[in-house]
């Protein structure tokens, strides 16, 4: 009888994240072409204000696709601030697992999900990473963390979860203000976020984003 109440307890919490991604998608769709672009050059400016991309420190993007907040400018920035990017690419689709490999500037694959990526997988190892600037769909004030439900993001940084892993990488939302909500009911699953940038500027979570 438990084991039932509970698994309907999940279903209907997985329904209601269905029905905030679908209105945070038609929100962000909304947004013009002008107005994706200024928000991506105003977080890069806030990013460019951290110390999150000094010291040629290696770090971890993704390609934008569709409305996501484009993340050209970043790797930019990072170029200018000679910190090595890594992209994602998916390993195991049944299993929900990726690496992040060396963007060397030639996007040639694309994954099954439509995404670009590296043709060459040199791999880094994710802990070495200094920082990771992800994409979402949507966050709240406390810095939990609302993805399009691929699970790929939460698998990897699974660990994050054990107090003494939570200093690296770093794990900083990009996102439009209009993607905050009130609040996210916070899945056992859910790695939360350190930091979060958008147009607005940047809001902290951690101690360890200062």
């Amino acid at each position: 009888m438990a084991d039932a109440a509970h698994a309907a307890e999940a279903a209907y919490a997985a329904d209601a994240r269905r029905g905030i991604r679908r209105r945070l998608r038609q929100r962000r769709a909304q947004l013009s072409v002008q107005q994706r672009a200024s928000a991506a050059r105003a977080i890069t400016a806030h990013i460019a204000a951290t110390r999150w991309l000094r010291g040629a420190r290696a770090v971890g993007l993704y390609v934008s696709i569709g409305s996501e907040v484009p993340t050209a400018p970043m790797r930019a920035l990072a170029d200018r601030r000679h910190c090595p990017v890594y992209l994602p690419c998916i390993t195991d689709y049944r299993y929900r697992r990726m690496v992040f490999a060396r963007d060397a500037g030639a996007l040639t694959a694309i994954n099954r999900l439509g995404i670009p990526e590296p043709a060459a997988l040199r791999i880094i190892p994710v802990r070495a990473l200094s920082v990771v600037l992800l994409p979402l769909l949507g966050f709240d004030r406390h810095g939990t963390r609302l993805g399009t439900g691929g699970g790929y993001y939460d698998q990897m940084f699974a660990y994050r979860r054990h107090r003494h892993s939570w200093h690296r990488p770093l794990l900083v939302g990009i996102a439009y203000q209009c993607q905050q909500l009130p609040m996210i009911e916070r899945a056992s699953h859910d790695v939360p976020l350190d930091a979060v940038v958008t147009e607005d500027g940047v809001t902290l979570f951690t101690a360890a984003a200062r």
